[in-house]
């Protein structure tokens, strides 16, 4: 849902507990655990790191009986439907007197 390619997800609690681990068999053992194992709960957050593309989330556990039929879980919020690279910047700008907000210095003679 998130488009992650290799995430790192732990209970943002101050804990650092690793639910998901982009190292390979570093969390195995959680895959069949449910997240109520770990003591996540309605209100909980998540943080979810990839270091491949530079790009990390806040996700906020909330609990809901409003779910339809086979529905396990809802994203609600900004998704995006496909991480695309950012245009890559001009190497070379325009730098004058240690600013680049684009202001020219002044020609006056006087």
């Amino acid at each position: 849902k998130f488009a992650m390619v290799a995430p790192d997800v732990q209970i943002d609690d101050g804990k650092g507990t690793i639910l998901i681990s982009s190292e390979e068999g570093e969390t195995e053992a959680n895959n069949h655990r449910k997240l109520s194992d770990f003591g996540i709960r309605n209100g909980t957050r998540l943080q979810a790191d990839d270091f491949l593309q530079d790009y990390t989330l806040l996700i906020n556990v909330l609990h809901s009986e409003d779910l339809g039929k086979d529905v396990e879980f809802e994203v609600v919020g900004d998704t995006p439907e496909k991480i695309c690279p950012k245009p890559s910047e001009p190497t070379s700008k325009n730098i004058t007197n240690g600013s680049d907000d684009g202001a020219q210095p002044s020609t006056s003679t006087g």
